[in-house]
């Protein structure tokens, strides 16, 4: 995979760290701004649903600017956020700058994608997608940790500073090494409701939402779980996030191999079905700390594939709505982020820790319905675009 295709994922995963950076300085951010835990545990939630909700417009902006342009912009404007959040003097305007985070983040990954696609041949679509997203699934995971270790050496203000630096460093090589792509899609409000109304695209972007859903009903409380039911020791815990999130980096680039290799059709039917498995091989490894870590990184690491196949499926299927159904498909993902913690919560106040694997299978195992109808083909099904036609924008 080229050089620059990496650069766009690094760009994915800069932005993306800022979403959960905060979880892991929440202590700091308590004294730091004098507010309440439940209150500064709010700045990922806000960030999600600022995401979820700027998405869907991103590809609005593709149009009429230089992609190249675009992401530049993006970048500059997420260093600005960044900058505000390090001198907010309190709670609101950090609040804001969050929300400046979340949209611009959701462009550069709406920008990345799209560029992606159109660096590398219709073969090596599937993969360009994942290495993308290992970006994206890379900074969710990594975020937490990141954000401790810049708390504990900078201080929680030194945290965006450093977000700032990083992306002005991107931007940068973005800059000097990426093609000049111009913002050649098109794209129109009538496009989401067209994407919408094709009930197989719909259901694709359903199962991202509740395969996410699922897998953040376990995510969410990992910490808890790995120490209580998995029995893992607490000098462990560190490690246990660390190869957590290598399997799940390492799922980004599965699933777009395997989007290719066997096609968007078969992927989005197989991916579902291995993922309820290893949700359902996780209790095996419970009370058994030698076992639970490599069920866990098999979960970590299929969890993630899903989102490079649904992108692939939607490109195929859907060529015409393709920008505003990837937009649509950022915000399912944000939005499944939301109902898995929620749902996990749930499970945990009226069940137990123990339940929320099982949760995420339900969920999991709807999403795999959805996926095979997705899959399935009818005569009144009409390709909206020809591949042709989507490679010439």
């Amino acid at each position: 995979m080229s050089a620059r295709i990496w650069l766009l994922a690094l760009a994915t995963f800069v932005t993306g760290m800022a979403e959960n950076i905060t979880i892991g300085i929440l202590p700091a951010l308590v004294d730091g701004l004098d507010v309440p835990l439940g209150v500064a545990g709010q700045l990922t939630t806000v960030f999600s649903l600022a995401f979820a909700a700027a998405a869907p417009f991103s590809p609005l902006l593709t149009r009429r600017f230089p992609l190249r342009g675009l992401l530049c912009a993006a970048l500059g404007l997420f260093a600005i956020f960044n900058l505000i959040a390090a001198l907010a003097p309190g709670y609101g305007l950090l609040v804001a700058a969050r929300i400046g985070m979340a949209a611009t983040s959701a462009l550069t990954c709406l920008t990345c994608t799209l560029m992606a696609t159109r660096m590398v041949p219709d073969a090596l679509r599937g993969r360009a997608i994942g290495v993308i997203f290992m970006g994206i699934s890379g900074s969710l995971v990594l975020g937490v940790p990141v954000g401790m270790l810049l708390c504990d050496a900078l201080g929680w203000r030194g945290v965006f500073i450093g977000l700032a630096l990083l992306a002005c460093a991107v931007l940068l090589l973005t800059w000097r090494a990426l093609p000049a792509l111009e913002g050649s899609e098109r794209v129109a409000p009538r496009m989401y409701l067209q994407h919408l109304g094709n009930g197989r695209l719909l259901a694709a972007q359903l199962v991202s939402l509740l395969m996410i859903a699922g897998h953040f009903t376990v995510f969410a409380y990992l910490a808890p779980y790995a120490l209580q039911v998995g029995q893992i020791p607490t000098q462990w815990l560190a490690a246990v996030f660390a190869a957590f999130g290598i399997a799940g980096v390492s799922g980004g680039y599965v699933g777009g191999w395997m989007a290719d290799r066997l096609g968007a059709n078969r992927a989005i039917l197989i991916t579902p079905l291995l993922y309820l498995a290893s949700l359902l091989m996780l209790p095996l490894g419970a009370a058994t700390p030698w076992l639970f870590l490599p069920m866990m990184m098999l979960w970590g690491c299929v969890s993630w594939m899903v989102s490079p196949v649904v992108q692939s499926y939607l490109a195929s299927r859907g060529a015409q709505t393709f920008p505003a159904g990837m937009s649509l498909n950022l915000s399912a993902m944000h939005l499944g982020v939301g109902v898995g913690t929620a749902v996990g919560g749930l499970v945990i106040t009226g069940a137990s820790l123990t339940a929320t694997p099982w949760a995420g299978a339900l969920l999991t195992a709807v999403a795999a319905v959805l996926a095979a109808w997705s899959a399935s083909t009818s005569k009144r099904d009409k390709p909206a675009f020809s591949e042709r036609e989507m490679a010439q924008g």
